[in-house]
């Protein structure tokens, strides 16, 4: 990957001017491994490119699903284990999320069980400062320390959140149980969308603690070289090992499964409601068939369109608008899952994505953010109207 002048250094990774565009910066992933604030230091052969390979198709999954990161393209293919990436301001916190119990939260809540569920998601945020041991640090005083704005605050919050339960749902379908989350953020600092706020740095094998099939001592992330007593050429084999195996279970993480809604129309009187849901399931990023079959008149056609859908697609949510007759008809020819289409068109696309989004992440992701922007609206909704109500112009107060 082409690169101009290096331009910062950090423990595990290096920033690169691009060469042609101020705009973006290449980061390129190094074969090392720390803990303790870098007190330990040590070289894996290799572990540069599996970072790389992770992280990229960590933020290729978010990007999918409709997050803002900074991710822009590489780290997979033959290029040095270099991304390219669009330039951000990094803000100086640490941004963590807690799904289990463990580490650092179980330390300082002695009552607290490690291993317990955590409903809802602990967020915490730590300032990052070597020196000072990255303190926790609360959102008054991040606000206080100009670091960012309670805006910020609030959506790096929920950002984060998000990113947690998108992971989450993708390492569930591995038998993987994602314990807890680190993520970063920085503001872009140029181009379009300058300002907005994106998940930022890298987030790899180092990030996470992950345990399979929810088991601790078969964890596969840095916990295992900070476990080491002693650290030599076979206790490095292993943490290497389980980085490699990692990022093999990552390659299809932002690998959207085949799928599509069947939405069918009872006649020509519910086409128009049937356009409706498909154009709501397109927000969604759902393929969309549409069909108009008559239970009454044409019900060998109803029975032959659901024959040839279910064959020709892989997976596939009918819709039945219209006709209740068509509903049930559908209910009992279709071995997928059957929506009635008579309900509101966001509503039915909501159902829709939700059940391909059991095992399909980027379905599932971007349900939630759906589900994030209603609810934002609400609240962006109440607070406009809690707002003093100002008077005509030229009046008095």
């Amino acid at each position: 990957m082409n690169k101009g002048i290096e331009i910062a250094r950090g423990k595990t990774k290096i920033l690169y001017e691009h060469p042609d565009n101020p705009d973006q910066l290449v980061v390129k992933q190094t074969d090392a491994i720390t803990a303790g604030d870098g007190a330990r230091r040590h070289e894996i052969p290799g572990k540069g490119r599996l970072a790389a390979q992770t992280t990229a198709r960590v933020f290729r999954l978010l990007n999918l699903c409709g997050l803002p990161t900074h991710y822009l393209s590489g780290g997979e293919d033959d290029d040095a284990n270099e991304m390219l990436v669009r330039r951000c301001a990094m803000i100086p916190l640490e941004v963590v999320v807690r799904g289990v119990a463990a580490g650092s939260l179980v330390r300082r809540n002695p009552t607290l069980v490690k291993g317990t569920p955590l409903v809802p998601r602990v967020v915490e945020f730590f300032l990052k400062d070597d020196a000072a041991h990255d303190p926790l640090i609360g959102a008054d005083e991040i606000v206080a320390r100009s670091i960012a704005d309670p805006n910020e605050v609030a959506a790096m919050s929920e950002l984060a959140r998000l990113t947690f339960e998108i992971l989450s749902h993708a390492w569930r379908r591995r038998n993987v149980l994602l314990v807890d989350l680190k993520v970063e953020f920085g503001r872009l600092v140029s181009g379009e969308g300058k300002g907005q706020l994106v998940l930022a740095d890298v987030i790899d094998n180092d990030a996470w603690r992950i345990w399979p099939q929810g088991r601790e001592e078969l964890m596969l992330d840095k916990q295992l070289y900070r476990n080491l007593d002693t650290v030599d050429s076979q206790g490095l084999d292993r943490v290497r090992e389980a980085y490699e195996r990692v990022a093999n279970l990552t390659s299809d993480f932002p690998v959207m499964r085949p799928a599509a809604a069947a939405v069918i129309a009872a006649g020509s009187a519910d086409v128009e409601p049937a356009t409706a849901i498909a154009q709501a399931l397109g927000q969604f990023g759902l393929p969309v068939v549409r069909r108009v079959a008559d239970p009454v008149t044409t019900p060998g056609f109803v029975l032959q369109a659901v024959q040839q859908l279910e064959a020709a697609l892989m997976r596939v949510v009918f819709v039945a608008v219209g006709d209740r007759a068509l509903k049930e008809m559908l209910e009992y020819a279709a071995a997928s899952p059957v929506l009635d289409g008579r309900d509101d068109p966001r509503a039915v696309a909501l159902r829709a994505a939700k059940i391909l989004g059991v095992d399909d992440t980027v379905s599932y992701g971007r349900v939630l953010l759906m589900q994030a922007a209603l609810r934002s609206a609400v609240l962006h909704a109440d607070a406009a109207l809690q707002q003093p109500s100002q008077p005509p112009a030229g009046t008095l107060a």
